[in-house]
């Protein structure tokens, strides 16, 4: 076999603040900072405790804490998509507590193993990406990332710089370091293989790629959520296999969607985005069941524990909300677009207003069936689609219902559409 795998030699950044002396001890590499203050153990429960799922290995990441070194936090993000939600900002808020608490927090880009794809959670092999589309993803990855983050203070890097590099016999000789029992005992491929469905070779190489990302950053903890547990696992395991200290793993608790039962996804619709307009985050966190209040107040704001329970005993599940979606919109886009998003909604929603600002409906001619109306607005998909919706009574126009979908309307300049519970359009002939 080809000469083994080194482990990448890591350099300091010479730009890092408070940077003290890289010291190097039987092959690990420990960050020491002398202006670093040790953390309290408020702090450090927090970080433990708050959003959290698991930690492995939680005696010894909270003794590391306690004493004052400074870590290497990693944490690696496929760009699968172009935009982060409210679901990816749990682990990247973590993240960011650590920052706050003067570690060195290690973004990593999976540009190389995006094109692959995770496996986790998946039933089936994911559609790759290609390099284009990863790329383009990436540039607003970053921007988005920057919401969360201090990105001046953060290292980041692209897996492609290391992986990319891995020839045939390096390739051959990382792949020697994992036992494919240990991969198939992923149960994503464990009711795959029960099930008679395929696993494609490239999805069994993911874990050990992702993970050989731990080895050249020399993670002393690595994040994710508790989805990618397997993944996180393996980077400890392969770790110890280049002889160096295994990460602590600390896994996030999964966002629940809009639809209140699966997990927040672009993919299932059932996402808020950071980079979404001020208006549409407000409406969209007041739509969430009220039995996610506590989880979104906990995993999505910093406000206190005592503060979230407070608000939640008030009394009133809707002014809880109003709080939820204030303090939401609040943390992306400021005080005062959150206080004018509050206002537009309690005005179009509990006052039963019309909104200064809604979208205008652009007809060549306004003579028109009802279910032909949510189709010129784009609302539905589908005549079928629209028929439905209007025989539901989704349908108003100036405030009065329209429930026949065959039922002919005239509509004139200025007139309020209204189409299912969110969607007001004002018509312009």
């Amino acid at each position: 076999m080809g000469r083994e795998i080194g482990v990448p030699t890591l350099r300091r950044d010479r730009n890092e603040p408070n940077a003290g002396s890289l010291k190097v001890k039987t092959g690990a590499i420990s960050w020491y900072d002398s202006g670093m203050k040790k953390a309290s153990r408020e702090d450090i429960r927090d970080v433990l405790v708050r959003g959290t799922s698991q930690v492995i290995d939680r005696s010894s990441l909270e003794k590391m804490l306690m004493s004052g070194k400074k870590l290497r936090v990693k944490l690696g993000i496929d760009p699968t998509a172009p935009d982060l939600h409210l679901g990816h900002a749990v682990v990247l808020r973590k993240l960011r507590q650590f920052q706050d608490l003067g570690h060195r927090v290690i973004l990593i880009i999976g540009d190389f193993t995006g094109q692959i794809g995770d496996p986790s959670g998946k039933s089936k092999t994911r559609v790759a990406l290609t390099e284009s589309q990863v790329r383009k993803n990436m540039k607003t990855y970053l921007a988005q990332a920057k919401k969360i983050l201090d990105m001046r203070r953060a290292e980041v890097k692209k897996n492609s710089a290391w992986l990319q590099k891995l020839n045939g016999a390096k390739l051959i000789d990382l792949m020697s370091k994992v036992t494919v029992q240990q991969i198939i005992e992923r149960d994503d491929f464990s009711k795959r293989i029960a099930a008679h469905q395929s696993v494609r070779t490239h999805e069994l190489l993911y874990p050990i790629l992702q993970a050989y990302d731990s080895v050249v950053v020399r993670a002393d903890l690595e994040l994710g959520g508790n989805d990618q547990l397997f993944n996180l696992l393996v980077g400890r395991a392969l770790m110890e296999r280049f002889s160096l200290p295994p990460q602590q793993i600390m896994t996030t608790q999964l966002l629940i969607g809009l639809d209140g039962t699966q997990k927040m996804s672009k993919s299932l619709g059932n996402y808020i985005g950071i980079t979404e307009a001020p208006n549409d985050m407000f409406g969209k966190v007041m739509s969430i069941p009220d039995r996610l209040m506590r989880p979104y107040f906990e995993l999505c704001t910093g406000l206190p524990y005592l503060e979230i329970e407070k608000i939640l005993r008030a009394g009133n599940p809707r002014d809880a909300k109003l709080s939820l979606a204030r303090e939401i919109v609040r943390m992306y886009h400021g005080p005062k677009a959150a206080a004018r998003a509050e206002e537009r909604w309690k005005k179009v929603f509990s006052r039963r207003e019309v909104a200064d600002d809604i979208p205008e409906l652009r007809l060549v001619g306004g003579h028109m069936s009802a279910a032909d109306v949510p189709v010129a607005a784009k609302v539905a998909k589908s005549k079928s689609e629209a028929w439905r919706l209007v025989e539901q009574g989704g349908l108003k126009v100036n405030d009065k219902p329209l429930a026949d979908p065959r039922a002919m309307v005239s509509l004139k300049t200025g007139d309020v559409v209204k189409i299912g519970k969110k969607n007001f359009f004002r018509v312009k002939i």
